[in-house]
């Protein structure tokens, strides 16, 4: 057989009264499309790729179901549904001629069309790059591509295959072509009427068309978050049922374009299903689209092609479509119960919070365990709640399941995935630069562009402008918001980042990271009735398991009110405990462990260390209480601690390049190897004044790699060296905000201009120190020390 022949290049193909239209993957019969299940479809074309040759059945295999397994006996079904649908008998073959125990031979005459016809939206912007023009970023691709087929999928593809004839789709009328959506133009979901009177549909199906038209980079959704701030500013209550009447009003309010609504219902023994592409502008029928199957399994598999069609009527070229465009049992699953689920748990999330939708989404890969994108909402649910080892379990899962799930939702399960679990920053910032590449109108992948991936390398300019992008393409992101708001305070611009507050309360967005970030302009602004009130009311709102109840402990201890941190934390881990919440309480252990070592309190540090492990094996508390242990003397503990992360997290760029240089350089300074410990910190150095997950998460850890090498210097006898590595902790305070090495670099400073002999520097350097600390707990044992130091260095002066 001569090899494949690419329809790429061809254009339109005839045969009889039929037309395949080679780039819609389109077949006609005098002019109007047929409707063909997909992979009958593929059976048609790689016969038509060979007209009058002898196709064997192994070939069809290896090349319509390549890497899966498929009986003869679906072969030979495809083909009885083909020549169905071409009208012709086996006896009397126009079309298709079958070989006996060889295989089949198209038989008609092939003709290929002079002139391609056009289809709707024929834009070569839309035309992915060659692959020699392959842009950089789509390297990271291959970390989202789909892994090899699973035993478990061929048995899947061929129970779809054995059951695909029994749905019957067709194209309803439509009132006239409809021009390519306009650039900005965004498109609002209503809906869907359920006539069926089964509860399994209610909300279901908008969820599922949602996560088709998702896959599309071309078409803009009206983000969720934007229609419950428009149902707020129209006095619906939040979740309000997106009816017909109120899905147009939010398209009017919010610019959109298009409006799509949809419906389902009984008729006999069969699903009827209908969608309507309305114009936002003139109310006028942009598309119409029906289907029916005779099964419920089999709705979604319906609402999929139908989705599809859509796509092309919207102005989709048919090339962009082909890429991206997973079906939707496969993309998010086959079950309307759990799809279900699924829907009202990220509805709750939107509404109410992680802590609500956690249990719907757990129902969810309950009922289909193999629910992929269920288990990365899930993963990324629980690190909202500081559930890190449930985070990872349930992202774990989404990552070995990728392969069931469209374009979109695996760049989210890998960004999630690397940056979450194996912790591998650099290549999830490759991956999220790719899904911003691919989905130009998608404003997440900016989102999370703007966080950690390049906070943690100091990038923040670069954090900062795509934040703003973000809010660019969806006003309406508070995630936006938060981000440029800190990644201004980390360039020391608090009007800025006051201002990015400013514009989101206009938009009437509110999230708890508001009320943090407040709290953090407060204090760097020293407004003592500010912090005070932020307090007080998050109390009310939220209740003692507050984000804000640690940076409040962490705040008293910067003040040197070490009792009252202690009080505060210890409260707050308790009340922790009792809410279920045992990694939370951790981290807050392991941050309490960390300020009783800097203060000196080197018994209280141990006990802290001792209840984070016996809470939680989190990488921010293994840290925090494997750094107190060292700063308490307990070195071999330490070590313990920094070989376990050395080898569970081998590719966490954190952990390779803050964790690890600073955990092993106090040992070396325990050991009075302060040149080791140079040596070691010389690995931090990417990323040493960068913000991590230690500072993000728990609060301390800012800027420690440049705190310790100043301490390493300083014991060396470097004094001018150590003061100026001190200088640049106390010159990035929105970095280091109230971790208490803000105060004792102060003290430190102090400590290395007394080390290289300049007295006076020392003296201006302590008495900054204790200012800060004027309030301070008179029993801190880094404070009695400072003091005695400071009144040696007086005599010594009079002397």
């Amino acid at each position: 057989m001569s090899p494949p022949k690419s329809l790429a290049a061809k254009r339109n193909l005839t045969f009889g009264p039929y037309r395949y239209r080679v780039l819609e993957r389109v077949l006609e019969k005098d002019g109007k499309p047929v409707a063909i299940p997909e992979k009958t479809l593929e059976v048609l074309r790689f016969l038509l790729e060979r007209p009058g040759e002898l196709v064997t059945r192994k070939a069809l295999k290896q090349n319509v179901w390549p890497g899966i397994f498929v009986e003869d006996s679906n072969i030979a079904f495809q083909i009885s549904s083909l020549r169905k649908l071409l009208g012709e008998r086996a006896k009397v073959p126009q079309f298709i001629e079958t070989v006996p125990k060889r295989g089949y031979r198209f038989i008609a005459e092939v003709e290929e069309e002079k002139e391609a016809a056009a289809w709707p939206g024929d834009y070569s912007s839309q035309v992915p790059p060659s692959e020699g023009s392959r842009n950089p970023v789509d390297a990271a691709t291959d970390l989202t591509r789909k892994p090899a087929v699973s035993s478990r999928i061929w048995i899947v593809t061929v129970a779809l295959l054995a059951s695909v004839a029994s749905v019957a789709l067709f194209v309803g009328s439509r009132a006239r072509p409809v021009a390519a959506l306009a650039n900005k133009g965004s498109i609002v979901l209503a809906d869907f009427e359920n006539k069926t009177g089964d509860a399994v549909f209610d909300g279901t199906l908008r969820q599922g068309l949602l996560v088709e038209l998702e896959q599309s980079p071309f078409l803009s959704l009206l983000s969720e978050q934007r229609v419950h701030q428009t149902l707020r500013l129209m006095t619906q209550p939040p979740g309000a049922r997106l009816t017909n009447d109120i899905a147009m009003s939010i398209c009017q309010r919010t610019e959109g374009t298009v409006v799509v609504e949809g419906s389902i219902e009984r008729v006999g023994g069969l699903y009827v299903l209908g969608l309507r592409a309305l114009s936002c502008d003139t109310g006028s029928l942009v598309d119409a689209e029906q289907a029916k199957t005779d099964r419920e399994e089999r709705v979604l598999d319906a609402l999929g092609s139908m989705a599809a069609r859509l796509r092309i009527r919207l102005g989709e070229s048919a090339a962009m479509l082909q890429r991206h465009n997973t079906p939707l049992a496969e993309a998010t699953t086959a079950s309307a119960e759990a799809l279900k689920a699924y829907t009202v748990g990220w509805s709750l999330h939107t509404t109410r919070g992680a802590v609500q939708a956690i249990p719907l989404l757990r129902h969810a890969v309950q009922l289909d365990p193999g629910f992929a994108m269920a288990f990365a909402a899930l993963g990324r649910m629980y690190a909202d709640v500081d559930e890190s080892d449930l985070s990872a379990e349930a992202l774990g899962k989404a990552w070995d399941l990728r392969e069931h799930a469209s374009d979109r939702e695996r760049f989210f399960i890998a960004a999630n995935y690397l940056s979450l679990v194996t912790g591998n920053l650099e290549e999830a910032r490759k991956v999220a630069e790719a899904w911003a590449h691919t989905y130009p109108r998608d404003a997440i992948p900016h989102a999370l562009l703007s966080g950690i991936l390049n906070k943690s390398v100091a990038r923040y300019e670069e954090a900062a402008s795509q934040a703003r992008h973000a809010i660019q393409l969806d006003p309406y992101f508070a995630v936006g918001y938060y981000n440029l708001g800190v990644n201004n305070v980390y360039l020391e611009r608090l009007d800025e980042a006051a201002h990015a507050l400013t514009e989101a309360a206009k938009r009437g967005l509110d999230i708890e990271e508001f009320r943090m970030l407040e709290y953090d302009l407060a204090f760097l602004r020293h407004d003592s009735e500010a912090l005070e009130r932020i307090v007080r009311q998050t109390a009310q709102r939220l209740g003692p398991v507050s984000w804000l109840v640690n940076r409040d402990a962490f705040r008293e201890a910067y003040s040197g009110h070490v009792r009252r941190a202690r009080t505060i934390a210890a409260q707050a881990i308790a009340e922790a405990e009792r809410a279920g919440e045992r990694e939370r309480a951790g981290v807050w252990a392991a941050g309490d462990a960390v300020r009783e070592a800097m203060m000196g309190n080197t018994e209280l540090a141990r006990r802290s260390a001792a209840s984070a492990l016996r809470l939680s094996r989190d990488r921010e508390v293994q840290y925090g209480a494997g750094l107190a242990l060292a700063l308490a003397g307990d070195s071999t503990q330490a070590r313990s601690i920094t070989e376990s992360l050395a080898r569970i997290f081998p590719d966490d760029t954190t952990v390779r390049f803050v964790y690890l240089p600073v955990l092993r350089a106090q040992i070396s300074l325990n050991d009075h190897r302060a040149d080791a410990a140079l040596d070691i910190l010389n690995q931090a150095v990417p990323m040493e004044l960068g913000v991590s997950r230690s500072p993000i998460n728990t609060l301390f850890g800012a800027l420690y790699p440049i705190y310790f090498r100043g301490v390493a210097l300083c014991a060396l006898g470097r004094g001018a060296e150590a003061a100026a590595e001190l200088q640049k902790v106390i010159d990035h305070s929105g970095l280091v905000l109230s971790d208490p090495v803000g105060v004792l670099a102060h003290l430190g400073k102090a400590r290395a201009y007394r080390n290289a002999g300049d007295r006076a520097k020392a003296i201006t350097a302590y008495s900054e120190f204790f200012k800060l600390w004027d309030t301070a707990d008179r029993d801190i044992p880094v404070l009695r020390s400072a003091r005695a130091e400071f009144g040696r260095l007086n005599r010594e002066r009079q002397l």
